[in-house]
């Protein structure tokens, strides 16, 4: 086993989420922190369902300084990883599309998206690309509805830069104060976060 592995906590600990958050907090510190965030990042794009975030966050606030680095990494995972779920909806979405709903994302979201591509695949895809709306679904669906593939880079290459930077700067300029209020209200940012992610699917839902 990789040692490194070895010491994430068990989750039978009731400071589970506690734990989690300061072992995340340690890959600041460690050269492997700057390839887990890019490889979730890339997946997160494509068919993981956890975003990058989260990781981003632990990782500015425990290197603050670092910021706008770690920043960099996630915004090209991200647009990669939006890359490779195109070709997965160009070249293989019959092949795997069992694998993805209902298990990802609905059959009615993924209609949805499609009619949003009718309106403004751009607009759509850079709305996707900055906000908590499922960005995975829109880069699949890119490929299968046959969406412009530079279209999808350039509102990928916007949205996602856009989103991460955010992060990075806010946290480089007020790290210490932030990473304070963080730990002094983790429960109530993990809610957050949850509550972003299943907004996400909500509003994609009522989306017109």
């Amino acid at each position: 086993m990789n040692p490194e592995l070895s010491t994430v906590p068990s989750t039978s600990n009731p400071h589970i989420i506690r734990r989690l958050y300061n072992w995340t907090i340690s890959w600041a510190e460690r050269p492997g922190g700057s390839w887990a965030l890019f490889l979730i990042a890339f997946a997160e794009a494509s068919f993981f369902p956890i975003p990058p975030d989260v990781l981003l966050l632990a990782l500015c606030v425990g290197a603050s300084k670092k910021s706008f680095r770690f920043a960099s990494i996630c915004a090209a995972g991200s647009v990669l990883g939006g890359m490779f779920g195109y070709l997965i909806g160009y070249g293989a979405w019959q092949s795997v599309k069992g694998l993805f709903i209902p298990y990802i994302f609905s059959q009615a979201v993924f209609d949805k998206v499609q009619v949003l591509y009718q309106q403004n695949a751009f607009l759509s895809l850079l709305t996707a690309a900055f906000t908590p709306i499922p960005y995975k679904v829109f880069t699949i669906a890119a490929g299968v509805f046959d969406v412009n593939f530079w279209t999808l880079v350039g509102a990928s290459l916007l949205g996602r830069s856009a989103r991460f930077f955010l992060v990075g700067g806010i946290l480089f300029y007020f790290g210490p104060p932030v990473k304070v209020l963080i730990e002094k209200y983790f429960n109530w940012f993990a809610w957050a976060l949850l509550a972003l992610g299943i907004g996400g699917f909500v509003a994609l839902k009522l989306l017109h």
